[in-house]
């Protein structure tokens, strides 16, 4: 992996003001590549079934849970570090009519405010890139799900043709990631942790790249400047950053992966 200088303060900085604003915008609530349909295909490979109990680290504004919730009845807990995403997914969760099945809690991913073994499955949704320490992000996963618990989540990933450092700092930098993991980095750190590798797939990503710029160079850029201040140098830098991700991502460099790990024991 190639690391940055991104701490947990920035990324609260950043799902705390406007750029999580732009996110939602050109992405939609779940603000993951393939919204529901992504949702729906990791919730099929986990096996994700009524009656169970899960816990959503990075849950963000807590659309994933809500999806999970109104199609298979299972209860959650969603647990992320920003305060606004937190208080934003209870209000939109009351007004879905979901908060007897789920909750809330601000915290750390790394260390999360939850029991030893209380939970069927832990879940994440291209999120866990934002994470600093992802090995101690797998044990908590590991920590907090019963024997035979499932841990089930996409993430934006280093691709098959990889990364220069140049290449990595910039993208990782842009996106405030820490440092990116591999297909095979993310399914060592799963075994690491007790769990037997189920899936660890590439999926999908380009094409959602694509479809973001064409969105907010067509039908999107007055929205997307109003969300910036209008400030159109930062419309413009921003654009140039996601141009270069998109490249990357058409050459192999960067993409997506679905990974399905069950604890043994």
């Amino acid at each position: 992996m190639k690391r940055t200088s991104v701490t947990l303060k920035d990324v609260q900085a950043v799902y705390g003001g406007p750029e999580a604003d732009l996110w939602e915008l050109v992405m939609g609530e779940q603000i993951h590549a393939g919204g529901m349909m992504s949702s729906l295909a990791l919730a099929k490979s986990a096996g994700i079934a009524s009656g169970m109990r899960g816990v959503d680290l990075c849950c963000c504004l807590g659309a994933g849970m809500r999806l999970l919730a109104h199609t298979y009845g299972v209860r959650m807990c969603g647990v992320d570090a920003t305060e606004r995403m937190v208080e934003e997914a209870r209000r939109r969760t009351e007004a879905a009519g979901l908060s007897d099945n789920l909750e809330y809690r601000l915290g750390d991913v790394t260390d999360a405010p939850v029991k030893d073994g209380e939970f069927d499955f832990v879940w994440g949704e291209d999120a866990w890139c934002y994470v600093v320490d992802k090995d101690r992000l797998i044990r908590e996963a590991a920590r907090v799900l019963k024997p035979g618990g499932i841990v089930a989540f996409t993430d934006w990933i280093e691709g098959p043709r990889g990364l220069s450092d140049d290449e990595a700092a910039r993208i990782n930098t842009f996106m405030k990631f820490p440092d990116m993991q591999s297909l095979d980095g993310w399914a060592a750190l799963l075994e690491k942790h007790g769990f037997q590798v189920k899936e660890s797939v590439e999926i999908d990503f380009a094409v959602f790249v694509d479809l973001y710029m064409q969105m907010l160079t067509t039908q999107l850029t007055s929205d997307a400047l109003r969300i910036l201040g209008n400030d159109q140098a930062l419309f413009e830098a921003m654009g140039a950053e996601m141009e270069f991700m998109r490249q990357a991502a058409h050459a192999g460099k960067i993409t997506r992966g679905r990974f399905v790990g069950v604890k043994k024991g």
